[in-house]
């Protein structure tokens, strides 16, 4: 299934229905009097958050949504039938943004969540409401409201504890399929994941967080250069980053700040969150690089600095359990 994060869709509540004019017409019953019913309301359009999806792409090819519209009114003071409500199922972790983009309408991230966006018009009066003591045989009656209509965003950000950042080809696609049943694409080139990537991470028996693998950044991603920073929202909601830094390279000082650059540019946070800085890598540098390489690091981010290596899976108990502990405080969890 193809991943897709964002989607621009219109929709419309149903219109409300149109009131009837008609009288009472019996044998018998001399003075009948006004007999019209109400029109009914239109339908809402409603936005629920549900557990089996992961991705927008039912709004890639459909992105015009109309609910129905109510039921006219009817003879013998009959009120039109409500219109059918129209629920659209997005996944956990959608936001709802105005057509600025800006503005949040909603924010869904609990299963079952769910919020009106557009309501149904109102139904139109038939004359039987208009009846009184000095009126008695009203010829009034109103149409229907039509049902609100807009165009909205919805942005897709994953539910993850943990985050996965650093450059292309820093070892967070082999990282997260060593720890984790995920299955992402690993390849000697840059940019080999094009698409934010989850895997569920088990520590014991008890413990687990999920963990997501954002696509490199590099600088000037938040200006658009690259795959730009449009999957960096995915990681707002996590508790941790685990920034990878390729202990391969040479200038792993110069990396690291690179991310970080890209991380205060864009905002929302992620500057702020606790960071867990690993070097990876660990197998394929010789004892005295990975040792001169490391005390650099850790002057550059100013804390200390993890050992890994996620093709052999070196340091790697280590590091995850260094996630459960950030994630714990974070979200108030046992850590035990």
């Amino acid at each position: 299934m193809k991943f897709l994060d964002q989607a621009k869709i219109w929709m419309k509540a149903g219109d409300g229905g149109n009131g009837c004019v008609a009288f009472r017409r019996e044998r018998f019953i001399e003075f009948g009097g006004p007999w019209g019913g109400n029109g009914g309301k239109g339908g809402d359009v409603i936005v629920e958050a549900v557990a089996n999806l992961n991705t927008l792409i039912d709004y890639r090819y459909a992105q015009h949504f109309k609910a129905g519209r109510g039921g006219d009114g009817a003879g013998k003071d009959m009120t039109g039938a409500g219109g059918d409500d129209l629920i659209l199922k997005v996944p956990v972790g959608t936001e709802v943004l105005a057509e600025d983009k800006e503005t949040v309408l909603a924010d869904l991230t609990h299963e079952g969540q769910r919020i009106v966006l557009c309501h149904g018009g109102r139904g139109g009066f038939g004359n039987a409401h208009y009846k009184s003591s000095t009126n008695r045989a009203p010829r009034r009656a109103d149409a229907g409201t039509p049902g609100e209509e807009r165009w909205v965003w919805l942005r897709l950000k994953l539910i993850a504890d943990a985050g996965l950042i650093g450059l292309p080809n820093a070892g967070k696609s082999t990282f997260l399929a060593a720890t984790s049943a995920a299955k992402p694409k690993i390849a000697d080139y840059p940019f080999t994941t094009l698409n934010p990537q989850l895997g569920v991470v088990r520590l014991g028996e008890t413990s687990e967080f999920v963990l997501a693998d954002i696509p490199g950044l590099i600088e000037g991603a938040h200006e658009g250069v690259g795959l730009g920073d449009r999957f960096l929202g995915h990681v707002e909601r996590c508790a941790v980053l685990l920034h990878l830094v390729d202990g391969t390279q040479s200038a792993v000082t110069e990396a690291y700040r690179t991310v970080r650059a890209e991380l205060e540019a864009y905002g929302g946070g992620l500057a702020e969150k606790p960071e867990i800085v690993a070097l990876n890598k660990a197998d394929a540098i010789e004892p005295r690089a990975l040792s001169a390489r490391r005390a650099a690091l850790s002057r550059a981010c100013g804390k200390p600095v993890l050992v890994l290596s996620g093709a052999t899976g070196e340091g790697k108990q280590e590091v995850l359990r260094a996630l459960w502990l950030a994630i714990a405080a974070a979200r108030g969890r046992d850590a035990a």
